[in-house]
């Protein structure tokens, strides 16, 4: 697919830069990493403001071109990325614009692109990581409402969160696989009990969350019951196929920096260095092209990410690693200082060989459903 700009998107990055250039002075100053209901008030303010400048539903809503050239510009311009807003706007967001019904996207829809609500994503337990079909989390029919019992782990956001997109299991005698339904939990309701979980680089985004008879009404499931493991690969196509596009925009401006940084402390006169730079950067050169192809991909595909994210997922993540790697190589002994930016986000990237499915996960599906070999095991 031509990716190059029409006349139309020309016209749309034009409009697009000089709405930044006069709406980010405007925002107020950014809170603290470690303030969660500050950062829920500020992510949901900059998407609200998208929102009212008719930008807010360009993650699902718009033609491939026009997603990528919104992030393109929102990241060179410094903008804010969607922060808490993640998981509704990248994840759950376009798993019920895909699967729910038409009152689901009425109901769930709006307040996401409004910034009014943030999600959370309850899919790993303690012993259901990687193996995420192995999970334990109970669900039982009680008339008009599901009973759900069990923990999740890794929570994102849980403790900021309106909503959770939540798998449970509903039908144990079921291969794993196929007893797995998908639910919308209202984060308010009882029987919810929120444990934040303190990260690598002091931050606390992921949480422990226990379910205690937590009601959810049937009406909250999307699809059909036990039929929701083709709903979470829909998730997890998104998760691992477009969710991470503008970090890959974010990655490139970094390299710019650390090139620069190189220059003004004499570091530029190491051939290894500039070596690794060069590389990194056809590196993410090559992503983001792969980035284009799969955003086009979905859009040919009614929306849905192929199995290319999983290629696209592998190499980034360990891509990405190489990226603070150097950087920390350029920083020296600053590189101790966690309040650089690229320190923490040295720590944090320590966790993407593992997030969205580990590496070896990725492997497989590149090995079974994109090469046709046979299954390992």
């Amino acid at each position: 697919m031509d990716l190059s700009d029409s006349a139309e998107d020309a016209e749309f990055r034009a409009r697009l830069r000089e709405w930044l250039g006069k709406a980010l002075p405007t925002l107020p100053p950014q809170p603290s990493p470690d303030d969660w209901p500050a950062r829920r008030a500020y992510d949901l303010g900059w998407q609200r403001t998208l929102y009212d400048a008719g930008y807010g539903d360009v993650h699902w809503g718009a033609s491939p071109t026009v997603r990528l050239i919104f992030l393109e510009e929102t990241e060179k311009a410094g903008a804010p990325y969607v922060g808490a807003g993640f998981v509704g706007l990248l994840h759950a967001g376009p798993t019920i614009a895909a699967e729910g019904t038409a009152g689901q996207r009425e109901r769930w829809l709006p307040p996401i692109l409004r910034g009014e609500e943030v999600w959370c994503q309850g899919f790993s337990e303690p012993d259901a990581g990687s193996d995420l079909a192995a999970l334990r989390t109970r669900a039982w029919r009680d008339g008009d409402d599901y009973v759900v019992s069990g923990s999740k782990i890794w929570t994102s956001h849980a403790e900021v969160a309106d909503w959770c997109e939540l798998l449970v299991r509903t039908d144990p005698d079921a291969p794993k696989h196929r007893g797995i339904t998908w639910l919308a939990m209202p984060m308010d309701a009882p029987g919810i009990t929120v444990r934040p979980l303190r990260t690598l680089a002091g931050s606390a985004e992921f949480a422990e969350v226990f379910l205690d008879e937590v009601r959810v009404p049937v009406g909250n499931r999307v699809g059909e019951e036990n039929d929701g493991w083709r709903v979470t690969m829909v998730t997890l196509s998104f998760e691992r196929g477009t969710a991470f596009v503008g970090e890959v925009v974010a990655c490139r401006r970094v390299l710019g920096e650390l090139a620069r940084e190189a220059r003004s402390d004499g570091r530029w006169d190491d051939p290894a260095l500039r070596r690794r730079l060069g590389r990194l950067n056809a590196e993410f050169r090559a992503l983001w092209r792969l980035t284009q192809w799969n955003v086009s991909e979905a859009q040919t595909t009614g929306g849905l990410p192929g199995v290319a994210g999983s290629v696209f997922k592998l190499r980034y993540s360990q891509a990405r690693q190489e990226l603070y790697d150097t950087a920390a190589d350029v920083l020296g002994d600053a590189s101790l200082d966690l309040d650089h930016p690229w320190t923490r986000d040295r720590l944090s990237s320590l966790s993407y060989t593992i997030a969205a499915g580990t590496s070896q996960i990725q492997r497989d599906i590149v090995a079974e459903r994109i090469l046709g070999l046979p299954k390992g095991r």
